[in-house]
């Protein structure tokens, strides 16, 4: 009889509660299949995306891309918020003045 199969993410998931969580290890093994999957589909030749090792790394090039993007939405929220914590500390404030 056949062992019972654990079937695990095709491709790895970073946790979004606590990305820096995240053993160092397993950080540079994802970065590693993102880039793998970026380099395959740029100097691939014929690339069969339906078969053999296609869907898998289509699936690693889609990660990259939601991972990318998340990280700017995030970058950008950052940079937001200190550009106005920034105007405001430059900004001097209003002080009304008194008629004479």
């Amino acid at each position: 009889m056949a062992g019972k199969t654990i079937a695990r993410r095709r491709t790895p998931v970073a946790s979004e509660d606590h990305p820096q969580a995240q053993d160092p290890a397993d950080l540079l093994e994802n970065i590693l299949t993102q880039l793998e999957a970026l380099l395959w589909v740029c100097h691939g030749e014929n690339i069969d995306w339906c078969r053999g090792d296609g869907p898998k790394q289509l699936d690693n090039l889609l990660w990259l891309a939601t991972d990318l993007a998340r990280k700017a939405g995030e970058l950008f929220q950052s940079n937001e918020k200190a550009r106005r914590a920034t105007a405001e500390t430059l900004t001097p404030s209003r002080v009304k003045a008194e008629p004479p």
